[in-house]
């Protein structure tokens, strides 16, 4: 039986097996599940080591900050105007910190976000009214720029959430405001 380059592979009395690998700061690390087979765990193996090599690696254990106090960092680190400080302020702790705030970063999925989406628009059984679908989009595109700074910093892989189809919503008209087409130049003399 040949030994592994990277990485170790043992099966568990449970007829799993397990997979562990060094990671690149120098710990040991296991694979988040078993496996059914050998092979299963052995080509897991072979693609965290490209994964590392590629410099793609990011650790499981950096998602595990919570969403609240990562929008926190978030609000603090980034230079906002005023008002939209103050929009932003409100959204987390009316609309984002409520449903994620006690979360940690890297568990939140696409299905919590459509659910939590759903939620805000239609009225739940634990709330009064909906929300309007401007302020959800608001929300939404807060979150999704949170998430994505998230990325930056490398505490999660990828985004849950799909910035071109909820966030679209925009604010309507003013009653009575002349809509762009309506506004015409006097002739030039």
């Amino acid at each position: 039986m040949r030994k592994r380059r990277f990485g170790r592979v043992r099966k568990l009395p449970s007829g799993r097996y397990q997979a562990r690998y060094p990671g690149p700061e120098g710990m040991d690390r296991p694979a988040p599940q078993t496996f059914a087979t050998k092979t299963d765990a052995d080509v897991w193996l072979t693609m965290k080591e490209a994964e590392i090599h590629r410099g793609d690696w990011i650790d499981p254990d950096a998602g595990k900050i919570l969403f609240g106090t990562y929008a926190d960092t978030w609000m603090h680190d980034h230079v906002l105007k005023p008002r939209t400080d103050e929009l932003y302020r409100g959204l987390l702790k009316n609309h984002l910190k409520p449903t994620f705030g006690r979360m940690d970063l890297g568990k939140i999925r696409e299905r919590d976000v459509r659910r939590w989406r759903k939620e805000r628009i239609n009225a739940g059984p634990d709330q009064t009214r909906p929300f309007g679908p401007v302020t959800v989009a608001k929300s939404y595109r807060l979150l999704h720029a949170i998430m994505t700074t998230g990325i930056e910093d490398g505490l999660i892989r990828r985004n849950p959430l799909d910035a071109h189809r909820a966030a679209r919503q925009r604010a309507r008209a003013t009653p009575g405001a002349a809509a762009p087409g309506d506004v015409r130049q006097p002739p030039l003399r």
